[in-house]
C-alpha cells in the first residue's frame, strides 16, 4: 500500500505538470522507477502502459477546451506511432541510454531558445506546410519509447520554439501521444510474446507502482486542458523553457551519477 500510494502522489504531480505544460509525466515517472531499480525496459512499458489511461484523459481535456490544431494533429500522431513502434522494439533488445547524452543536450538547447524568444516576446505564427511536423513526431516517439517520456519534451517544445503558440502545441501534443503510448505498449506486449524482451518479468514486481501512476494521473488529467487554456502566452512560454532546462539538468546529473 505504501508504494500505491507514493507512486500515486508522484503520478500526480507528473500529471499536473505534464497536462499543463505538455510534457514531464514519462521523465518523472521513469526517473522514480529507475531509482528503485527498475530495469528501463520495464520502466518505460511501466509508464506507457499508465499512459494509455492518463493520455486519454488529458487528450479530452485538452479537445473539449479547444487546445488541438487538428492539422498539425495527424502528420504527427501518424509518424509519432512509426517512431515509437520502431524505439519499443528497439528498447527491448538494448539499452536505452546509449541515446540520452543527445536528447538530454537537445533539451539544453531548446529550453535557452525558448527562453529566448519568450523575452523577446515573439508572437504565434502559423507552422506551414502541416506535413513538415511529421520527421518531428517520428524522431519524438522513437526518443519516448527509448527514455519512457522523449514525446511531450522534444515535440511540445520544438513547436512552441517554431512558433506555435503555446496552448495549441501542448494540446495537440498531448492529444497525439495517445496514440503514440496505445502503439508502443502494443509493440512491447508483442515483444514480450515473441520472446524479444527478455526482462518482462519484471513488470509483475511493480504492479501496485504502475497502478499509482495510473491513478494519480487520472485524477490530474481532466485539469490539462483549462490550465493551459487560461495560462497567459508568454507565461506558458517561459514556464515550458524553465522546464526543459530543469529536465536536462536532472538528467544530465543522473548520466554523470551524481546520484
Amino acid at each position: 500500500m505504501e508504494t500505491f500510494l507514493l507512486f500515486l502522489v508522484v503520478g500526480v504531480f507528473a500529471q499536473a505538470v505534464d497536462g499543463a505544460l505538455g510534457m514531464a509525466y514519462g521523465v518523472i515517472s521513469s526517473s522514480v522507477l529507475l531509482a528503485f531499480g527498475v530495469p528501463p525496459a520495464t520502466a518505460s512499458a511501466s509508464v506507457h502502459g499508465a499512459e494509455v489511461f492518463t493520455t486519454a484523459a488529458s487528450a479530452g481535456s485538452h479537445i473539449w477546451h479547444k487546445n488541438v490544431e487538428w492539422r498539425l494533429f495527424i502528420p504527427l500522431a501518424i509518424a509519432g506511432v512509426i517512431g515509437g513502434v520502431f524505439g519499443a522494439y528497439v528498447l527491448a533488445g538494448i539499452d536505452g541510454k546509449v541515446i540520452k547524452p543527445f536528447v538530454v543536450a537537445y533539451l539544453a538547447l531548446m529550453g535557452c531558445y525558448i527562453l529566448w524568444r519568450a523575452t523577446r516576446n515573439t508572437p504565434a505564427r502559423r507552422i506551414s506546410p502541416a506535413w513538415i511536423v511529421a520527421p518531428l513526431g517520428a524522431v519524438g516517439g522513437f526518443f519516448d519509447a527509448i527514455g519512457g517520456g522523449g514525446w511531450g519534451p522534444t515535440v511540445s517544445s520544438t513547436l512552441v520554439g517554431a512558433g506555435s503558440e503555446p496552448r495549441r502545441a501542448i494540446g495537440t501534443a498531448n492529444t497525439a501521444e495517445f496514440f503514440l503510448t496505445v502503439a508502443i505498449s502494443a509493440t512491447f506486449v508483442w515483444a514480450l510474446v515473441t520472446g524479444h524482451w527478455k526482462d518482462a518479468d519484471a513488470l509483475t514486481n511493480h504492479a501496485s507502482a504502475v497502478a499509482g501512476l495510473v491513478v494519480g494521473g487520472l485524477l490530474a488529467a481532466p485539469f490539462a486542458g483549462y490550465i493551459t487554456k487560461v495560462i497567459p502566452q508568454r507565461a506558458l512560454t517561459y514556464a515550458v523553457g524553465g522546464l526543459l532546462l530543469l529536465l536536462a539538468g536532472f538528467q544530465g546529473l543522473q548520466l554523470a551519477k551524481v546520484f
